[in-house]
């Protein structure tokens, strides 16, 4: 009885990929996620629980996607108004003229990190410096599927590594676990698998070629920028706040809104032809009035870029709290079916069934892994896959006399590093809007997040690094 609900959702998922490839995030997998979660709702009334029970079950499981769906609306926002105050732009033009097309997979990755690992937020790398970097991609030629693979990665890695990270944080509160603890335990399954996506992205990037004419494509695009936009130092201001804000630790919504609130100012005087034009291009209003409607729009709907080339246009024209919209739809499907499971303990009963064909510590970081992995495309939460198995499994590694750190380490490589490789699951919702690139298309070339897992079976099977009880190492 629990595998069904999960069954239903595997077949109707497939086929919604089956049939609307990459625009199956867009609606169909919405639909598939909601019926599935009707049947565990039949299921669980069926054993007896109230329908009331079973509502508020529902509703509990959106609220815990609240926080991120208000994240999500404020940094369509940042998007939009980063896009009319000619930060981003400022961004994409300053990298053309620096970036080799042979190192750029290796620096996007590297230059995410850095980010990442500065601010502890995956998310906000990648609403912006990911951003600017999959449309220096587009513009040289490159393939902007692997250029996500790398920022990905990179943003993971900070995610991850960060003490300003809420996974970071979280994963060995569930456990008890000291903080920096964790993070050193952390580097020895984290440092290999950067090592080796680095590499694998420098092979990529030697083995690539730039479209023909890339030279005076990039030599088109910066003149066009600076045509279009002033790009002196004001436009960075943006970006310099938001990255001052996370720095000291200022929570996440305030930080973006802030980082958008900047933008519009910036937008409004410093970039204040561009900007009345996009509010009023037939010249009907006036000044003030064009410059109030298009900072309205550009972080409402979006900012529309008309620099008179078809793909700088393209690549400038997104953002805005409705470009979210769909993400979020597709988040509360998943958090209704999550939400579900869990209450009606389909969720635990899978887990128990699990943890019956452990035998030794292999076998046990290989289920939490598994089980993690689970969580991302079961729950669609991130923090679930953390949260969930850190309870189930806790008493479990005690019992066969392994320290706590074993675990927290484990619900990291694998819960905080494959929740952006599920279509539906509220990272992976987020980066395939974001940047611009459907979650299946990348998930190929996101080398860290894919083998920060595989390492940490390979470590529990052979007993690399791993802490017992009564050590305090």
């Amino acid at each position: 009885m629990a595998i069904l609900p999960l069954f239903v959702l595997v077949c109707l998922l497939a086929g919604s990929v089956g049939l609307f490839g990459s625009d199956a995030a867009s609606g169909p997998s919405q639909i598939a996620l909601m019926i599935a979660a009707a049947v565990a709702c039949g299921l669980g009334m069926l054993r007896g629980q109230s329908w009331a029970e079973i509502e508020q079950a529902l509703v509990d499981g959106i609220m815990l996607a609240m926080k991120a769906c208000l994240i999500l609306l404020m940094i369509g926002a940042l998007i939009g108004s980063w896009m009319l105050a000619g930060t981003a732009p400022a961004i994409i033009h300053l990298g053309l003229g620096v970036l080799d097309p042979a190192w750029f997979y290796p620096a996007a990755m590297i230059v995410c990190a850095l980010v990442s690992v500065a601010i502890g937020s995956s998310w906000t790398t990648a609403a912006t410096v990911g951003l600017a970097l999959i449309g220096i991609a587009n513009i040289l030629g490159i393939p902007p599927e692997i250029t996500a693979g790398a920022v990905i990665s990179g943003a993971y890695f900070g995610d991850k590594m960060s003490p300003l990270s809420d996974s970071t944080n979280l994963a060995p509160a569930m456990v008890s676990v000291d903080l920096f603890v964790h993070i050193k335990h952390m580097f020895w399954t984290t440092a290999p698998s950067f090592v080796a996506a680095l590499c694998l992205f420098t092979w990529l990037g030697w083995g690539g070629e730039q479209t023909a004419g890339g030279d005076s494509a990039i030599v088109n695009a910066r003149l066009l920028l600076e045509q279009n936009y002033a790009l002196g130092w004001p436009v960075f201001c943006p970006l310099v706040l938001l990255l001052g804000l996370s720095l000291t630790r200022v929570p996440a919504l305030p930080t973006i809104f802030l980082g958008a609130a900047a933008a519009c100012v910036i937008a409004a005087f410093y970039q204040s032809e561009s900007t009345r034009l996009f509010g009023d291009s037939s010249g009907t209003l006036s000044s003030h009035t064009a410059v109030i409607k298009a900072l309205w729009i550009s972080v409402s709907t979006g900012y529309t870029a008309s620099t008179g080339d078809t793909t700088l246009d393209l690549l400038l024209s997104r953002g805005g709290m409705g470009s979210m919209l769909t993400t979020i739809w597709l988040i509360i499907s998943a958090m209704c079916f999550g939400g579900v499971m869990e209450h009606t303990g389909f969720l635990r009963r899978i887990v128990i069934a699990a943890l019956k064909g452990v035998r030794g510590t292999g076998s046990l970081i290989f289920t939490t892994v598994v089980t993690c992995i689970g969580m991302n495309i079961i729950a669609a939460d991130q923090y679930i896959s953390i949260v969930l198995p850190g309870r189930m499994y806790q008493m479990e590694f005690r019992r066969r006399g392994l320290a706590p750190e074993n675990l927290s380490r484990t619900l990291e490589d694998a819960g905080t590093m494959t929740s952006a490789l599920v279509p539906w699951n509220t990272c992976g919702a987020f980066m395939a809007v974001t940047l611009g690139v459907a979650t299946l298309d990348y998930l190929p070339y996101a080398f860290l997040n894919l083998l920060n897992p595989v390492i940490a079976i390979v470590y529990g099977v052979f007993n690399i690094r791993i802490t017992p009880l009564d050590s305090g190492a």
